[in-house]
């Protein structure tokens, strides 16, 4: 479903989209980072996803139409290879909360943190 009004809020730096049923959604930059569709955060295939980590301040810089059917998002952390579809934006916003609860539950269980200045370390006894 394509949106019917895309807007960049530079100095949030997130994305709003609004579709024709009238629904509204605002996804940050740190969720769409996260949440890339890019070999870099997706891998090339099933057990090659990398979690991201540190993106909490990551904000969105510029869009570019992709086409008819998509997003080139650029992002304030140089990375900018993540072609977002309007039906995979779409799923992200319908799936909002339960993404961003499991990329919560990952990063906690890898020991690791939004926040780029944090550092956490795990200790195993032998």
């Amino acid at each position: 479903m394509t949106p019917t009004t895309v807007k960049l809020h530079k100095g949030a730096g997130s994305l709003e989209l609004v579709y024709s049923d009238e629904s509204h959604f605002t996804l940050s930059g740190e969720f769409l980072r996260v949440h890339s569709p890019s070999a870099e955060v997706r891998g090339h295939g099933p057990g090659e996803e990398v979690l991201q980590h540190g993106k909490k301040n990551v904000k969105i810089s510029s869009l570019e139409a992709a086409g008819h059917y998509a997003l080139l998002i650029h992002f304030d952390d140089g990375h900018n290879t993540g072609i977002y579809s309007w039906s995979y934006l779409k799923e992200l916003c319908d799936q909002q909360v339960e993404y961003w609860d499991k990329y919560l539950r990952l990063l906690n269980e890898a020991g690791l943190s939004r926040d780029p200045e944090e550092q956490a370390l795990k200790f195993f006894n032998p």
